[in-house]
């Protein structure tokens, strides 16, 4: 087998600017941006990480039954984000949070959803939630909703008509475990027969909960689609530049009617799949180290600095992180209990008997047991 080329990276791993070979088609994307922009890029890395630290806590202390954390998978997560239109489609996995964030999403519906008070967390068809559709914790079948949605956008004609406000594309994200998964394979069959304007983006964060992903393949996983004849490429994920850049140009191409793509994020899962798992029983501690040494915020604080950012502009996001995690910290206290209620009210569209029956012998149930639920 041939040895295949670098992943696509603006940024070493100290800040410097050095783009790989082969990114050079990219390359304009990174030029069209602007000093506020790669702020941007780093409030929205600084911001959700303490976000996610915070709900981390907030779990650890009973608030939630669950969290699946994100450290170390911001760069892919916001350059992806950030390459997005306002049309466009968003489908997650469980783990997206700061999509969610810069796509509207107030993300205390996350926070309910982990905690158990809502069902769902967000309505997609609010335009305020920036078609940023539900959370999935059945892993890849986002990936068929997605080709789904974009096969609908193809018989709507919302593609390849040179509009670029009304062309649409959309994006997926799924991690290296769930490319094992069935599911995933069926979208990528329809989304290259239909040639769905779809953008395939895999998180490799290099575990499928406690499976290294070298026991999942043999081969990089990028080069798995193109058995189905989707062109596919390898990102730096820890790089938010090359993330941007890559995910701007496969979404412009699927906006323009050049059919589905697919993008692999190298990336690391620092720490836990989720708040149920302990890490330290498989992760290699040198592994670990390595990655740690390529953290996507530190290099970006350090491209930054070398840029000439202030130090008032990083006290400026660390004071907003703080504010926003102890908001988070504060609503989520606040949060009152479900009722009952939620479990049979919207079985059916239409009242139905046994559902009422239900409703009534656990309502005589808890009554039995006297004083307060």
């Amino acid at each position: 087998m041939t040895t295949p080329p670098p992943a696509v990276q603006f940024l070493d791993t100290d800040g410097s600017f050095a783009p790989s070979a082969g990114s050079d088609e990219y390359l304009p994307y990174i030029e069209a941006l602007s000093d506020e922009q790669h702020e941007q890029f780093y409030r929205d890395m600084a911001v959700i990480r303490r976000f996610d630290t915070e709900c981390t806590n907030l779990q650890r202390q009973g608030q939630m039954a669950l969290w699946p954390p994100s450290h170390g998978q911001e760069a892919a997560q916001v350059g992806s984000a950030r390459a997005t239109k306002r049309q466009d489609h968003i489908f997650p996995s469980y783990r997206e949070h700061v999509v969610a964030r810069i796509r509207g999403v107030d993300l205390m519906g996350i926070v309910e959803l982990m905690r158990g008070t809502t069902l769902g967390g967000w309505d997609v068809n609010e335009e305020k939630n920036g078609n940023f559709h539900g959370y999935t914790l059945v892993l890849g079948t986002q990936t068929l909703h997605a080709t789904g949605y974009g096969m609908g956008i193809n018989f709507d004609g919302a593609v390849g008509t040179g509009n670029p406000d009304t062309d649409t594309a959309v994006i997926v994200y799924f991690g290296d475990g769930s490319t094992s998964e069935g599911d995933v394979n069926e979208a990528m069959v329809f989304a290259a027969s239909y040639q769905t304007p779809t953008v395939f983006f895999l998180q490799n964060n290099q575990w499928a909960i406690s499976v290294p992903v070298s026991t999942q393949a043999r081969v990089p996983l990028y080069l798995r689609p193109r058995g189905f004849g989707i062109p596919s490429v390898q990102v730096d994920g820890n790089d938010v530049l090359a993330s941007y850049a890559v995910s701007a140009k496969h979404l412009d191409d699927a906006r323009n009617g050049l059919g589905p793509s697919y993008i692999e994020a190298q990336t690391y899962r620092i720490g836990a799949h989720t708040t149920s798992d302990d890490p330290t029983r498989y992760q290699n501690d040198e592994q670990l180290a390595y990655w740690v040494a390529r953290d996507p915020i530190l290099r970006f604080e350090a491209f930054l600095k070398n840029k000439g950012a202030s130090e008032a502009f990083f006290k400026d996001v660390e004071a907003e992180a703080a504010d926003f995690a102890a908001d988070i910290r504060h609503r989520t206290l606040e949060l009152p209990n479900p009722t009952i209620d939620n479990l049979f009210d919207h079985v059916y569209s239409e009242p139905h008997p046994l559902v009422a029956e239900q409703k009534a012998w656990l309502a005589n149930y808890e009554a039995s047991f006297g004083g307060d639920k």
